[in-house]
């Protein structure tokens, strides 16, 4: 009888899980691909809010923060929503909670140039004394007053002396473009930049059309030993495009020897169609070698603070004993791009991954 329950009871536990995978599996109405472990955060919320720059550089939105620090200071490099367009700001902070903003430290290009839309999403690597800045051109964008901007993106290139600037752009050298018939056709847009064993290594976001009207977005990884040369892109991603993230950033574990990228998925329904509608994290040892299933849910509507709707780019850096993340989002039910805000979170250090 006892061997009969247990066998029943084994009987309904893995009905259970069939139940379970199956709504799992049905979480996106396209099966994508979703993250089932989460990873432990502390939200704090919004803590740079839009529409407060000089010369209404943001007064349209603010996201995809991209902070760095240096000689005591947080520079926060954001997308500013403006009069003219989506173009890079440049707000300053000894805490990363308060945050003065500066003036935009790009300009759109001339009509023709490939930034002629949007100078924007830039990451900056700091190389002897030159700070060099990556950053997304596009020569398409939404109509006024929103002007998001709109794929094809490309990789440009800017450099200064200081992270404030003044940045020098530099068309003369095209770090990458898109290529027809790759996993990067559509989108080719800056990510983090690591160093290791004397080569750079560029996480970018990677993007092309699967189908007609079906955008496939991954990370491909560039390598140049010259921040002033071109790259060399590897002739396949990190992972499939059916992960459907974009955009990246990087922090490395040395107690356990582990790389972890953050980076935006983006999810579906039907009420609101694609959205970016969480941060999640991947992790490594080995920077060529990424398996797909090592992933963890980071930050979305069910444990951040304030933002219940669209959750943009993260970027982390370390803070003392914790790991601090910039996203960007708007409090309540907002899944558009417009009047989004900088919001901070924390996760304990040292990071392990999640196991359960």
């Amino acid at each position: 009888m006892r061997k009969i329950f247990i066998g029943c009871l084994l009987l309904w536990a893995g009905h259970l899980s069939a139940q379970e995978n199956s709504r799992v599996a049905s979480r996106y109405m396209d099966g994508r691909s979703q993250a089932v472990l989460r990873m432990e955060i502390e939200d704090e919320g919004l803590v740079m809010p839009c529409a407060t720059g000089p010369d209404s550089c943001d007064t349209y939105g603010a996201r995809e923060a991209v902070v760095v620090e240096y000689d005591g200071t947080y520079y926060l490099h954001y997308d500013g929503a403006g009069k003219t367009g989506w173009l890079s700001c440049l707000a300053t902070s000894k805490d990363l909670r308060h945050w003065e903003k500066h003036r935009l430290q790009l300009t759109l290009g001339a009509e023709g140039q490939p930034d002629s839309r949007s100078a924007s999403s830039p990451w900056l690597v700091q190389d002897g004394n030159k700070w060099h800045m990556f950053y997304v051109g596009t020569q398409f964008c939404t109509p006024v007053p929103d002007r998001i901007p709109s794929t094809p993106y490309v990789t440009l290139k800017a450099e200064a002396d200081h992270p404030a600037g003044p940045w020098r752009k530099r068309y003369d050298i095209i770090p990458f473009s898109n290529e027809a018939g790759t996993y990067y056709s559509d989108t080719a847009s800056p990510g983090d930049v690591v160093e290791q064993d004397g080569e750079f290594r560029m996480f970018f976001g990677a993007a092309a059309f699967t189908a007609p009207g079906k955008l496939g977005r991954t990370v491909g990884i560039a390598r140049t030993k010259d921040l002033n040369g071109s790259w060399r892109v590897d002739p396949q991603p990190i992972f499939p495009s059916d992960e459907q993230c974009e955009n990246t950033s990087l922090y490395y574990e040395k107690s356990n020897g582990t790389w972890f990228l953050f980076t935006n998925h983006i999810g579906i329904d039907p009420a609101h169609g694609e959205y970016t509608d969480a941060v999640w994290v991947y992790w490594t040892k080995d920077l060529d070698n990424w398996n797909k299933e090592n992933k963890a849910v980071v930050i979305d509507r069910d444990n951040a603070k304030e933002v219940k709707g669209a959750i943009g780019m993260p970027s982390v850096i370390r803070v003392g004993d914790r790991l601090a993340m910039l996203y960007d989002g708007a409090p309540g039910e907002n899944f558009g791009h417009m009047g989004r805000g900088i919001c901070l979170a924390w996760l304990k250090l040292p990071l392990v991954p999640p196991t359960e």
